[in-house]
């Protein structure tokens, strides 16, 4: 192989001056423009092919010929899509629950240490939202995508696109959505252990509060499916009554208290009503929180006249003064989940060929856990009478 004498004695010379051998220094492109006798700035584009310049031959022979002999490879260009942030964007119908900041957490956790970052987009249930952040993915361009929730049904097959292109996540209600990768939660279960606790505490004349019960909220109908299906095979279905916020409550903007007022307002209405209940439960637990409020208001004694139990297990419901009896379906754990599921694919993704990446779909799901805590307790004898609401002084 023919040598160009010239850069080798300037790269040995270089290489003495710094005690190093050849083999052990790295190559650099300010070498290149010092054995090729030109500036650094031109290696770059001479090397990089840089489009709108041009060089003489000479120069360009000299500089490529540096480069050569001196064993310098020019650095891998990034791609558009390895250039990208490694951002994941979660799409949440609400941050007002602690049920979602707890799955939020969840993801975050382990986003953080997998050194990626996480973009929430909070649609407030509102069906032009969240139409609106799924047309902005194009650009945002991120690596993966969870739901916390099941999509819109209008956009369902947005939402498949993206699942195509990029990982995509669904925390939702099982049997829907098969095709794509899935934390889920059967949410008749969990209907079906507040209904069961409450049957074997003897209760018989029970109400159900929830928000809106609309086509789009498919995930609550099923917890009360459950909740009404344990008390009608007990042969109690008579004694249940279902107590569900206007629809156009999902239509407004969610407050932090929103579904609390909800519990409170539901509550004062079956008190008004009237129906001899000893038990009133709570879609989730800031439903439930609302249904204390109000009993309590009335000098209703919990669990003694009405007991009360609620879903998710958030952090309030454990505090010493609630200690609310609550349905524990791992939801810090969903979120660790379903942010693993799309780490795997991304990491999928770049071990292999374009069209041979293994072809996967998860599925994950906990069972529901019953959390007996001080507010609920068998039937006793102080269960609202027929005959109006009760006073503040505890008397009709």
């Amino acid at each position: 192989m023919e040598v160009n004498f010239q850069i080798y004695h300037y790269w040995r010379s270089q290489c003495t001056m710094k005690g190093e051998t050849m083999g052990k220094k790295r190559v650099t492109s300010e070498d290149v423009a010092k054995a090729a006798g030109v500036s650094q700035g031109t290696v770059s584009m001479i090397l990089n092919r840089k489009e709108n310049v041009s060089f003489g031959r000479e120069t360009v022979r000299r500089v490529e010929e540096a480069a050569r002999e001196l064993g310098y490879q020019v650095p891998k260009r990034k791609t558009r899509k390895e250039s990208r942030n490694k951002l994941i964007v979660v799409f949440c119908p609400t941050l007002t629950n602690p049920y979602y900041v707890m799955l939020l957490q969840g993801i975050e956790e382990v986003a953080r240490e997998k050194g990626y970052g996480v973009f929430v987009c909070n649609t407030q249930r509102d069906l032009k939202i969240e139409e609106n952040y799924l047309r902005m993915m194009k650009s945002v361009q991120p690596l993966g995508i969870i739901y916390t929730c099941n999509p819109s049904g209008s956009c369902s097959g947005q939402v498949g696109e993206l699942a195509a292109a990029i990982p995509l996540v669904i925390i939702n209600n099982r049997e829907e959505l098969l095709e794509i990768d899935a934390v889920e939660l059967n949410n008749a279960k969990p209907g079906r252990l507040m209904a069961r606790h409450l049957l074997d505490f003897g209760h018989r004349k029970v109400a159900f509060a929830s928000p809106p019960l609309t086509s789009r909220q498919g995930q609550r109908l099923k917890r009360v499916e459950g909740f009404v299906r344990e008390f009608s095979e007990a042969g109690c279905g008579d004694g249940v009554i279902v107590k569900a916020a206007a629809d156009d409550m999902d239509n407004r903007i969610p407050s932090m208290d929103s579904e609390y007022k909800m519990g409170y307002t539901l509550t004062r209405e079956l008190l008004r009503e009237d129906r001899e209940l000893t038990a009133i439960a709570g879609m989730n637990d800031m439903i439930a929180f609302g249904i204390m409020d109000a009993l309590l208001e009335e000098k209703i004694r919990i669990p003694g006249e009405i007991s009360v139990l609620g879903c998710d297990n958030t952090i309030y419901s454990s505090l010493h003064a609630i200690s609310l009896t609550t349905i524990d379906h791992y939801v810090s754990l969903k979120g660790r989940d379903a942010c693993d599921i799309i780490i795997r694919k991304i990491h999928s993704q770049r071990n292999y060929h374009q069209g041979d990446e293994p072809i996967s779909t998860y599925h994950i799901e906990y069972e529901p856990k019953l959390i007996a805590r001080r507010s609920t307790s068998y039937v006793r004898g102080g269960a609202l009478k027929s005959g109006g609401p009760r006073q503040k002084n505890g008397k009709k």
